[in-house]
């Protein structure tokens, strides 16, 4: 099969990924085997391959947002065969740890990520545990199913770490492909959206999408909000949310990786009882919770579509933040 494989962390404008034919991987036991149809690309894709986040596979084939047709099951394994599934990147747990047992399972000790400590979807096949694949109505094209699967998960796990309630006022920071899954959420519910990110087309979009206002990415909104998520890696953005709350308001960051979060000031941005709370991974439950409610309320992401073959300037667009929602690679036809 064709496969886009990382070797070494490389700047993105170097193409750290190449295309190869490797060996279709045969589903383990517990596993099935996918005809991948298409892969969104993730920014922690970016933080892989540009060494940002440790190697813990070599060479490995990235990608975690994957939409794909079950060939065949493994031992063990019993999806019908024709179905199209969905794999995100929180691939595998153990089960056993005190972190699964107490329903955290995103917490797990034991983890697989998908497109990380596993090979992921920006191949023609790839393999996934049976268990861990969520079904997807036949309604939604795949390339627009693609980032539901880690941008949307991600984005509406990261509202219920700020508590969203409906009503809030609620601030997003950076406005990529997770912030523009969530916005509709928040409309649905009833919430005031505040939008601060950086770029012209990204502040358009959210215009477009009904945000109640639109700011850079350090402005502060006009109003004190009662949460505020951050998307952008940056230390100086979660400040900014932080300064933007009420009493009693939490930041929820959404990042893998965090440049670094500068000095602040506790008695005028913490004191208060004001949280500051990361978001880590994802669970099966906020999954099927998600993409039940992106199916009742008619959810469809921005999307631009690549070629697998061009999976690097996939990689090079959301690094330059040139796209406008979510990249999504086309797998196979």
């Amino acid at each position: 099969m064709r496969a886009a494989v990382f070797h070494s962390p490389k700047p993105v404008a170097e193409h750290p990924l190449t295309m190869e034919d490797v060996h279709t991987p045969q589903p383990a036991r517990g596993e099935v085997l996918l005809k991948v149809e298409a892969c969104g690309i993730c920014r922690t894709d970016l933080h892989i391959t540009a060494g940002e986040l440790p190697s813990l596979r070599n060479p490995l084939i990235p990608g975690h947002q994957i939409v794909g047709e079950v060939l065949s099951n493994g031992p063990g394994a019993s999806l019908t065969v024709g179905s199209r599934v969905g794999v995100s990147w929180l691939g595998g747990t153990d089960g056993t740890c005190p972190f699964c047992r107490m329903g955290a399972e995103n917490l797990c000790d034991h983890p697989v990520f998908t497109g990380y400590t596993i090979n992921g979807g920006y191949a023609e096949f790839t393999t996934a545990r049976a268990d861990f694949c969520e079904p997807l109505p036949g309604s939604m094209s795949a390339e627009q199913a693609a980032p539901l699967l880690c941008a949307g998960i991600i984005g509406f796990r990261t509202l219920r770490v700020a508590e969203v309630k409906p009503g809030d006022r609620v601030g997003l920071f950076g406005f990529g492909a997770s912030a523009h899954l969530a916005l509709p959420v928040l409309q649905h519910w009833g919430c005031e959206v505040y939008v601060a990110t950086r770029g012209e087309s990204h502040r358009a979009l959210a215009h477009d999408l009904g945000a109640t206002w639109v700011g850079d990415a350090t402005d502060k909104p006009p109003v004190q909000l009662d949460r505020a998520c951050t998307f952008a890696p940056s230390g100086d953005v979660v400040i900014t949310a932080l300064s933007s709350l009420r009493k009693g308001g939490i930041v929820a960051i959404n990042a893998i990786h965090l440049d670094r979060i500068p000095q602040f000031d506790y008695d005028s941005l913490l004191w208060g009882e004001r949280q500051i709370r990361s978001v880590a991974n994802m669970t099966r439950q906020d999954a099927h919770d998600f993409l039940s409610l992106a199916h009742e309320i008619n959810l469809r992401p921005r999307v631009t579509v690549y070629p697998l073959e061009q999976a690097n300037d996939a990689l090079a667009a959301v690094a330059e933040d040139e796209i406008n929602g979510a990249a999504v690679l086309k797998c196979s036809d």
